[in-house]
């Protein structure tokens, strides 16, 4: 059992890797003055599918919308191109969804760093 995790993480790894260097090479349109990471793949333990996990920073929230649209679209380039790269069995079918742990951070931490919090709470 211990070696299918070890094996699913690495393929993960692998399918990450090679969306950031496809992200970096191919940048999306719509995500203009927007920084977009991708912040986890989990692959299903057959590799049919895949979920890919996006982190977007800046923009507006109406616009990062847009920017799922364009990764939805170019889907099944990303596919042609894990199927080339990885060599694998079966390549798994993308499917993105967003990330907001990172922002939600931020936030919490801004709130903490906040000075008229501070002062309201002395």
């Amino acid at each position: 059992m211990a070696e299918k995790v070890d094996r699913l993480t690495r393929v993960n790894e692998l399918i990450k890797r090679e969306l950031a260097t496809y992200l970096e090479k191919f940048p999306l349109a719509t995500a203009e003055n927007m920084l977009v990471s991708i912040t986890e793949v989990n692959t299903s333990v057959d590799l049919r599918n895949a979920t890919v996990a996006v982190s977007i920073f800046g923009g507006k929230n109406d616009r990062r919308g847009s920017v799922f649209k364009e990764l939805n679209a170019k889907r099944m380039d990303m596919q042609r191109v894990l199927a080339r790269n990885l060599a694998f069995k079966h390549t798994p079918v993308l499917a993105f969804k967003p990330d907001r742990r990172l922002e939600l951070g931020d936030r919490v931490l801004a709130m903490l760093n906040d000075p008229a919090e501070k002062s309201d709470n002395e």
